[in-house]
């Protein structure tokens, strides 16, 4: 289960060189806008310790992480919803992703050119999301123009009822109101699932600050203005120096780690970014185990353990039986699996057993 985190923005702010930094795939990256038309992907591990600290007991042959998907969709502009700048190109790009990272300027270079002239994150971020806006907005009143007549003069429940959450989609974003900030039931979600609206995706903005405000950020008056934009909005806001974390990209792991070190980090920019990723998609892991390999695998939030097992393989959930489950802090705890079973660690659990964050499992199958 690798899912898809599309990096936007308007152009110049950073985005290809965050997607270079992230996945070590060198992207042109030029001083005028729509240098990327064709959106650059890559599947990117995503460092775990926790795998490390089980392999300490297991010492298998390779270990695997779990995986998630960055798309590189190129610079939008005002207009775009109409078309303006390939509008439509890159905001179809955007409906294949599950969440959004939305790369705003928060510094200062007079080398680098920006589309409006002046830097105020605030204002752009409004822009791009007017633009996500007005294209969702589009969408639903085609909805409405081929649902209304019939919704109206039948008893199709359906229909009806797609006809009224198009309407209250409708209301909505005329008020300026994104789909995801919207109380929908389960009914509606399922409902409006087919239309990808770009405003329903989880969004992670990320502040592109100088080397120098990264030092001491409360300084930065451009990152003070997204952080009460952000709060308003009840969005995640990330502050990283793009430039900065691709030269730590570059660096071999040993090199990475002395300079995390040395401020005080256990987690670099990226690795943040990845793991808020995880969380606003509600992804959670587990682990297998064995002297094969050991490998993490990504979950969504409230699976089961025989969902969980066909994340594995496909058939593993019609023939699930049991799942030998030990909780990570446990495994680690009694030293791997051997003394978590002498010392009762290990629980026996059936299909309905909700996998928590962490669990290392055995699952038990039939032929």
């Amino acid at each position: 289960m690798s899912l898809k985190a599309g990096i936007v923005g308007l152009p110049n702010v950073g985005k290809s060189t965050l997607f270079s930094a992230l996945t070590s795939i060198e992207v042109e990256s030029a001083n005028y806008a729509f240098t990327t038309i064709e959106p650059n992907i890559s599947v990117v591990s995503l460092k775990d310790k926790r795998l490390s600290k089980i392999n300490e007991f297991v010492k298998a042959e390779k270990i695997i992480p779990t995986t998630f998907t960055f798309v590189d969709i190129a610079g939008l502009v005002k207009g775009a919803s109409k078309g303006e700048g390939l509008g439509n190109k890159f905001l179809s790009n955007i409906r294949e992703v599950d969440a959004i990272i939305h790369v705003v300027r928060c510094f200062e270079n007079d080398d680098i050119v920006h589309v409006e002239n002046k830097i105020n994150p605030v204002e752009d971020a409004r822009l791009i999301n007017l633009e996500l806006l007005f294209a969702d907005l589009q969408v639903i009143e085609n909805v409405i123009k081929r649902v209304e007549k019939k919704a109206l003069n039948t008893n199709d429940k359906v229909v009806k009822q797609e006809y009224e959450v198009a309407k209250k989609l409708q209301n909505a974003f005329n008020n300026n109101i994104f789909a995801r900030n919207i109380e929908l039931s389960e009914d509606e979600l399922k409902i409006i699932k087919g239309y990808q609206l770009l405003t329903l995706k989880p969004m992670i903005y990320v502040a592109n600050i100088s080397q120098k405000d990264l030092e001491n950020i409360e300084k930065s008056h451009y990152f003070t203005q997204m952080k009460e934009f952000a709060k308003k909005e009840n969005a995640f806001l990330l502050p990283i120096s793009v430039v900065l974390e691709y030269e730590i990209s570059k660096l071999d792991d040993e090199e990475k780690d002395i300079f995390l070190q040395e401020y005080n980090l256990e987690y670099s920019g990226l690795e943040l970014l990845t793991r808020e990723a995880f969380k606003i998609l509600n992804l959670k892991t587990f682990f297998t185990a064995g002297v094969k390999e050991v490998r993490a695998w990504t979950f969504t939030k409230n699976m089961n353990a025989s969902e969980c097992a066909s994340v594995i393989h496909s058939d593993f959930e019609k023939k699930f039986i049991k799942a030998e489950v030990i909780s990570y802090n446990d495994y680690i705890e009694n030293q791997g699996e051997k003394k978590s079973k002498e010392n009762g660690k290990m629980r026996l659990e059936g299909k309905n057993y909700l996998m928590e964050d962490g669990d290392i499992c055995y699952f038990r199958v039939g032929k």
